[in-house]
């Protein structure tokens, strides 16, 4: 028996949990014998799509907070933080208070520590001496900041998270554009409604005297508000709805074009139109995965969403990546629950995530290391995959939690060139993390800018080295490296250059060692910067320009020390010494042989942490592939062994399979 009914589409608008506010449309459905069907065409034919949600579940448990305070009288109020021109406004907030409220007893800075990020996947032992220490002092409401860029964000929330953890009223000072990212964080670690009270601009940009008046006339009276007025339920329901649904639920239904403009308004999308996720289409890229569809990759930050194979290949749909791309996706995936690589992400330098591939998979799938390579079809849509992972796996949305002052560069990949570095004697780069040169891995990494490649005219390798070594002088971490001394970079060589550079260099780690002791900045520069171009304060007003010199002279962490001149200073520099800085830790500056393989070309590029995942192939890959015209992936294998020095490789490409059996014959 057929008959026709209506059924109610469910339109779920994401909200920052990554639970849904129901809305509803209707359309006609056909049901056989109590089976439903979903149409395939609407009634002018256009084809209907049936679509699941690309985003996962946000399981972070919310706390049930604690009252409000009544009133301040007689309180013990931490003012807690110290970012953005804290020790301006926190102590005039310290004179309000005791203007205000003179029998309240006020404990800063140095009275309670700082409890750092807080994390949902156990207390830190930074966390749990913060709320110790607030145990210990009694302390009934906490007042911290100041938040004035994405990755402070984090820190200044977490002392207010640790202690509303503890049942503490807190409220959290942050600039306008950072207000969002407060509330999100704080749902992302279950505090239903993180207060906030917001700063009128940008705290390094303010004089002493506006910081002074503005932390009185506009920021105390918001505090106290914050802190006496009783959290409603339309706060709570406004920022921390719950609920949960199966990972394949069907969520929408609609054309294409109203795929794109509900993907658009549910932040699902970068902007750029997607490939409708339906469950259909998942499962052919299931096909390729050893994993359930069920099995959970991880609980993955910001948003703290549970993320499911499943999910992770609808994402894949949307972004256009081949179905046979489907394990490299999940172990980029992976690759994000790791909280190094992931840290600097929110910042407000534009941190862009990007991977590289290494064995034989790259080369069987085509994940290209010529000239072009980030812009070649397979690179680019495996960058749009990290591109919409970010926004729906890691819940990183711009104007919330990814706070680029200026935005991001496109996402991108590419692969290393293992069978050149074979034949120099180099090993490829996940064989210096432990792996097998035939294993397959992706390495998830983060750059601060695409920036100028250099090219070295000279095949001497010890100006090539030194070279580079400027080069890596230049390319600092955020503003003019005015906040770590040495940070991460990548280094990209492109063949040739890196045959000069082998003549004298045996290995990537000889000239890793020799490109540390070469690559030392004056620390004049270092000084400089964080003088006149601080990151979060106005060191100007807080000491001389030679006393924040001095200081860093004397900082162990800076490695300053009288050195000669290097080389490409000379010209430039009278004195046979000057104090110099080290600009490279051990281990920190992956070398990898990339690249237009007839350019003499090198690219440095300053960034993140890095992390290197297995890709794992299902038992049956070859016979999955054969039919898309791929060659069995042994045909791609390296025949090369390493020995423990990096010396006398003996290096040659393994010939296919099918040769190899006619040999034994």
């Amino acid at each position: 028996m057929t008959k026709k009914l209506f059924f109610i589409a469910v339109a779920a608008t994401l909200l920052l949990n990554g639970s849904f506010a129901i809305t509803y449309s209707t359309n006609e459905e056909e049901c056989v014998d109590g089976v439903c069907f979903v149409p395939k065409n609407d009634e002018k034919g256009n084809q209907i799509y049936p679509i699941v949600s690309p985003v996962g579940y946000h399981d972070v448990k919310m706390i049930t907070q604690a009252k409000r305070l009544t009133t301040l009288k007689g309180k013990n109020i931490a003012l807690a933080g110290g970012s953005f021109m804290a020790n301006t406004t926190h102590n005039e907030l310290k004179k309000c208070i005791e203007e205000e409220f003179p029998d309240a007893k006020i404990y800063m800075f140095n009275d309670i520590g700082q409890a750092g990020p807080f994390s949902v996947f156990g207390t830190t032992d930074k966390t749990k001496a913060f709320q110790d220490k607030l145990k210990e002092l009694k302390i009934d409401a906490v007042i911290t900041g100041n938040c004035g860029c994405g990755l402070c964000t984090t820190k200044e929330t977490g002392n207010s998270i640790a202690a509303e953890y503890i049942g503490i009223p807190t409220v959290t000072v942050g600039a306008p554009t950072f207000t969002a990212q407060i509330h999100s964080t704080g749902v992302n670690r279950g505090v239903p409604v993180l207060r906030s009270a917001e700063y009128p601009g940008a705290f390094a940009s303010h004089s002493q005297k506006e910081l002074k008046e503005n932390a009185r006339k506009v920021l105390w009276p918001q505090i106290k508000t914050a802190l006496t007025t009783p959290i409603t339920q339309k706060e709570i329901a406004e920022y921390a709805h719950e609920g949960k649904r199966p990972y394949d639920e069907i969520i929408y239904y609609g054309t294409f074009e109203e795929v794109q403009e509900y993907f658009r308004i549910n932040n699902w999308t970068d902007g750029l139109p997607v490939i409708p996720p339906t469950d259909e289409k998942i499962q052919e890229y299931l096909k390729f995965t050893p994993y359930k569809a069920s099995d959970v990759i991880g609980t993955l930050a910001v948003a703290y969403r549970e993320c499911t194979v499943y999910t992770v290949a609808a994402n894949a749909v949307m972004s256009g990546v081949p179905a046979e791309f489907m394990p490299i996706c999940i172990a980029f995936a992976q690759g994000m629950n790791n909280g190094e690589w992931r840290k600097p992400l929110s910042s407000t330098h534009g941190w862009t995530p990007y991977a590289w591939l290494n064995g034989p998979l790259a080369r069987q799938l085509g994940i290209d290391n010529q000239q072009g390579m980030i812009s070649e079809a397979n690179n680019k849509a495996l960058g749009r995959f990290i591109d919409l992972c970010m926004l729906n796996l890691g819940g990183y949305y711009i104007k919330e939690n990814r706070m680029g002052s200026f935005g991001y560069l496109t996402p991108f990949t590419f692969s290393e060139d293992d069978k050149a570095c074979a034949e120099l004697g180099w090993e490829p780069y996940h064989v210096t993390q432990g792996f097998d040169v035939n294993a397959n891995t992706i390495t998830n990494a983060s750059c601060l800018s695409w920036g100028n490649n250099v090219t070295p005219s000279t095949t001497n390798p010890e100006k090539i080295k030194d070279v580079i070594a400027f080069d890596i002088t230049e390319k600092q971490q955020n503003g003019l490296g005015n906040t770590n001394a040495q940070v991460y970079r990548t280094l990209f060589i492109t063949e040739y250059v890196a045959k000069d550079l082998a003549k004298r260099y045996k290995s990537k780690d000889q000239l890793e060692d020799a490109l540390i002791e070469a690559a030392r900045r004056p620390l004049a520069l270092r000084a400089y910067a964080l003088y006149w171009a601080n990151t979060g304060s106005q060191q100007n007003n807080r000491m001389t320009f030679e006393q924040e010199y001095n200081k860093l002279l004397k900082d162990a962490k800076e490695k300053a020390e009288l050195t000669e001149v290097p080389d490409w200073y000379k010209p430039l520099i009278k004195d046979e010494k000057i104090d110099t800085i080290a600009c490279m830790n051990k281990g920190e500056t992956p070398i990898l042989v990339t690249g237009d393989s007839s350019r003499n070309k090198i690219q440095t590029m300053p960034g993140g942490g890095y992390v290197t995942t297995e890709i794992k192939l299902p038992s049956n890959w070859n016979e999955l592939v054969a039919p898309l015209g791929y060659e069995p992936i042994e045909n791609f294998y390296l025949d090369v062994k390493f020995d423990t020095k990096n010396k006398n490789k003996n290096t040659k490409t393994q010939k296919p399979a099918a040769q190899q059996q006619q040999r034994r014959r």
